[in-house]
């Protein structure tokens, strides 16, 4: 743990500094929403408070779009600006291991291609989705290129939007109108050599490899239980390491289990023929929340009030959030049935 500043090294960079190789928590102000959730369950398991408000909120700044660059009150709003020549961030940094990971197993951008219509098939059932035109593969793969192999479809779609989540003890919960979800297990996951997207080893060992072995060590549950799966589409192939890291199937074998989940017919994903992947649109398509749309539905699908994406009683929610160098994070949330 560090104090926040906004002048380096803050805890990726002390843990790059320090060696150390598999870091279970961390506290840097990290934006992705899984990082504040377990802040707001050790304060409650510890007793420092009994309910939590947890928010959470997106802003559309210059770095991030073109329309909020143009407008008068975002303009001066700084961002990535002030970053060193020989660092290769966002965009470049992912571009790059996008390639690697197409090289080295058997994916091309067809596979990557049924991520961003998936996203953008389930966010036509969502009044919440920024982007609910119909996607075809074909328009997917005509679409302009950013940096090969990711191109406009591949990266998560800025939005300005608000999350706020009420935490409370399950006893407490009980106690309340609304159906109770339960967080059954949280974690986050840091490797030394990712305090930057440059800085990685290699594709084989990361921060996602540390959140899946704490969920299955802390979990009663396991993959079969799996209702409904929110898993990070921020960049399109991040979604693809996923799945192998969860264990939905073998390391570099992402192109085939996507074949076998497509249902052609409906134009999404159903994994093991059941199983919905970002029912909600996504990061590519509802918007781009750091997880916060993720929980939110999770949340909705747990307690049946999904609306018109409704899945049949679900009761178990797997969530992937993140990616795999200072934000792999990962959750599983049930419904209460003890009420």
């Amino acid at each position: 743990m560090g104090s926040w500043t906004i002048v380096p090294p803050g805890a990726t960079e002390m843990v790059a500094m320090l060696r150390l190789p598999n870091v279970t928590y961390f506290g840097d102000g990290n934006p992705v929403i899984v990082s504040p959730l377990l802040d707001a369950m050790h304060a409650i398991y510890s007793g420092t408070c009994d309910t939590v408000l947890l928010y959470h909120y997106n802003y559309r700044t210059p770095f991030s779009s073109r329309r909020a660059a143009d407008d008068p009150f975002r303009r001066h709003i700084r961002g990535y600006d002030n970053l060193p020549p020989e660092n290769a961030r966002n965009a470049a940094a992912y571009a790059a291991w996008a390639s690697r990971y197409l090289h080295e197993n058997s994916i091309d951008r067809e596979h990557l291609g049924r991520v961003a219509v998936n996203s953008r098939t389930n966010a036509r059932s969502n009044p919440l989705a920024a982007m609910r035109s119909p996607l075809t593969l074909d328009e997917y793969l005509a679409a302009r290129l950013v940096r090969e192999p990711l191109g406009m479809l591949d990266m998560d779609l800025p939005v300005d939007g608000a999350e706020a989540f009420i935490l409370t003890t399950s006893e407490h919960a009980r106690d309340l109108p609304h159906t109770p979800v339960l967080v059954h297990t949280a974690a986050e996951g840091l490797v030394d050599t990712a305090s930057d997207e440059e800085q990685l080893a290699s594709l084989a060992h990361h921060g996602q490899d540390i959140v899946v072995r704490q969920l299955r060590a802390r979990s009663q549950r396991s993959l079969n239980d799996v209702d409904v799966a929110y898993v990070y589409d921020g960049f399109t192939f991040i979604t693809l390491s996923w799945f192998e890291k969860l264990g939905w199937c073998a390391p570099g074998e992402a192109g085939p289990f996507l074949d076998h989940a497509w249902h052609d017919e409906q134009q999404r994903l159903l994994v093991d023929g059941r199983v919905p992947v970002n029912p909600q649109g996504g990061m590519l398509s509802e918007g781009g929340t750091q997880g916060a749309g993720f929980v939110r539905d999770a949340v909705h699908q747990l307690r049946g009030t999904a609306g018109d994406r409704q899945i049949d009683d679900p009761r178990t929610a797997l969530l992937a959030i993140g990616g795999f160098f200072y934000n792999s994070q990962g959750a599983v949330l049930i419904r209460d049935d003890n009420r």
